[in-house]
């Protein structure tokens, strides 16, 4: 197995009498993972796996082969295996491990199938519950703000905030209930070098209710913060929060092309 540790190889099962009729191993870095497996690639749903230790042919050259694909990356993360192909479609998928009725299943899905079993989950557009109208109001120094267009009975209002970018008011007495500072990564990233993050955050920490939402159109620049200059950027953000446990805030770290999600997030938190 030695020779093709970055593979994934997908085999017909020998066992003419299993119903999983095909042998998949995933590269694992402390050793090949072989499962027995109802379909070759999670494709039209989850396919169920099955631990197959010792059971890949022998020789390997008996294996009736179907698939070779280079492994770009596959890694062990908790209870779940991330495995990326380097090919370009159907690249992506993730083997789950859970335990039924006392004994080990795997669920192998992947961004299709799992978009299939919630059919219909979109970005929540309806208005705060209780509430025929919410107000957010925007701070004037805020110079491209969200506009909140796909949520119903939402109004905009400027205004000089003394903390965040948005905020809304408690119903009758006029003071700030919630209020949401928005911020790039790279924003993120520079308020923590210079240290401007944490009288942010000692600011925040004095109101009923406060969030900072970081977005990133993409991983890339996820990355680059989190291996920049030894991790001193997650470092020190692990810092400042343990300095301010009683704080009431919390980062919402958004990656996706667009950041409806984030605003909705924000409204509806």
């Amino acid at each position: 197995m030695g020779g093709s540790a970055r593979l994934f190889v997908v085999a017909r099962n020998p066992d003419a009498a299993s119903r999983l009729p095909f042998l998949v191993r995933v590269p694992l870095p402390g050793g090949d993972l072989v499962l027995k497996a109802r379909e070759p690639w999670p494709r039209t749903g989850v396919v169920y796996c099955h631990p197959a230790e010792g059971e890949w042919p022998d020789p390997p050259a008996s294996a009736e082969v179907l698939e070779q694909v280079p492994v770009r990356s596959c890694r062990r993360r908790g209870a779940a295996i991330d495995l990326v192909l380097d090919r370009a479609r159907e690249h992506r998928s993730q083997l789950v491990f859970t335990r039924t009725r006392g004994r080990e299943v795997i669920f192998w899905q992947s961004p299709k199938t799992a978009r299939a079993a919630r059919p219909g989950v979109r970005v929540p557009g309806r208005r705060a519950s209780g509430l025929g109208e919410l107000t957010i109001l925007v701070d004037t120094r805020e110079r491209y703000p969200w506009r909140f267009g796909r949520q119903q009975a939402v109004t905009l209002e400027r205004r000089a905030l003394p903390a965040g970018d948005y905020a809304v008011q408690a119903p009758g007495t006029g003071e700030l209930a919630a209020v949401v500072e928005r911020k790039t990564l790279a924003d993120l990233a520079s308020s923590v070098v210079d240290g401007s993050l944490g009288y942010l955050l000692a600011e925040l920490a004095a109101l009923p209710r406060a969030a900072v939402a970081v977005g990133a159109a993409d991983r890339r620049p996820v990355v680059a913060v989190a291996v920049a200059v030894g991790g001193y950027v997650l470092c020190f953000l692990g810092f400042l929060f343990a300095f301010f446990p009683p704080a009431p805030v919390f980062v919402a770290l958004v990656v996706a092309p667009r950041l409806d999600f984030c605003r909705a997030c924000q409204e509806h938190w």
